[in-house]
């Protein structure tokens, strides 16, 4: 069980992990636009507040959906659980054979 619900914090943790590097490539871009003088100044730093609000905004949801998927997880019956054991089991062999 603790493997399993290893698997699935780190399944979440990288998704948390690709909303900041993309936030992180955005400031870049903008920055970059800013130097270029594409864009102005302000009209920089109003996206980069959007871009850092957006991003705290994914970043609650994700971790609430974290939450929510480990208490599913943890009120799973027997059979729910060997179940979803049964899944991830098929899916991991389907990317060792990939």
């Amino acid at each position: 069980m603790e493997k399993l619900t290893d698997g699935i914090k780190t399944l979440l943790l990288a998704g948390v992990g690709a909303v900041a590097l993309t936030a992180d490539k955005s400031q870049e871009l903008l920055k970059e636009l800013v130097s270029r003088g594409e864009l102005t100044v302000e009209q920089g730093k109003a996206l980069n507040q959007e871009l850092k609000h957006t991003f705290d905004e994914s970043r609650a949801k994700a971790d609430a959906e974290k939450t929510d998927t480990l208490d599913f997880i943890k009120n799973l019956s027997k059979d729910e659980l060997d179940k979803l054991k049964e899944l991830i089991k098929e899916r991991e062999q389907e990317d060792e054979n990939a």
